[in-house]
């Protein structure tokens, strides 16, 4: 089964994709490696590479893509991202789409406790980004990447840890496997 974990910055996305993964043992894709790949094999640093990404759409389409043609060659992965779910499921991979959402303050200071930074200018860095984001998604494939129909699972983590986060979707998993070994 592909799980397709979402979620904005510092909502426990990347530290729960780790222990699915581990829990069902399945191979982990980050989708910011990818990212991290396409500016490599252009030879042109990340900072610079991101900001080219927000100018021109067709980093975002190869990295998508790219993420795509992985999620369709592999079926026992957990992939971490922005829109994986939703791109799976526009192009019919079957999934599990999960959307992982945290108060935007919690959010912001586990980000500022991470990097070093004052809670404040992480919550504005924060607000630029997802509004820069969901800007591009919508232009190029019509989608608001917090659309709940989108997916199957939301998890709220503002109050719970990261390990009860994956618990549940591990749960849920697990009863999708069930479920489809009983159908098949």
């Amino acid at each position: 089964m592909r799980i397709a974990i979402a979620g904005p910055p510092g909502s426990g996305k990347s530290t729960v994709c780790n222990l699915v993964a581990k829990k069902m043992g399945y191979e982990l894709v980050l989708v910011g490696q990818i990212f991290r790949q396409l500016a490599s094999e252009r030879k042109i640093d990340l900072a610079i590479f991101n900001r080219m990404a927000q100018e021109d759409e067709t980093i975002d389409r190869e990295l998508d893509r790219r993420m795509v043609a992985l999620a369709k060659s592999k079926e026992d992965i957990v992939i971490e991202g922005r829109l994986p779910g939703i791109l799976l499921k526009i192009q019919k991979v079957p999934c599990l789409a999960v959307f992982i959402h945290a108060d935007e303050k919690v959010r912001a200071e586990r980000i500022a406790q991470r990097e070093q930074k004052p809670v404040e200018q992480v919550v504005r860095e924060n607000i630029a980004r997802e509004n820069s984001e969901s800007k591009r998604y919508k232009a190029y494939y019509g989608v608001d990447a917090r659309d709940r129909s989108y997916y199957d699972v939301w998890v709220d983590s503002t109050d719970i840890s990261a390990e009860e986060v994956s618990d549940i979707i591990v749960q849920e998993a697990r009863a999708r496997d069930a479920e489809a070994a009983r159908q098949g």
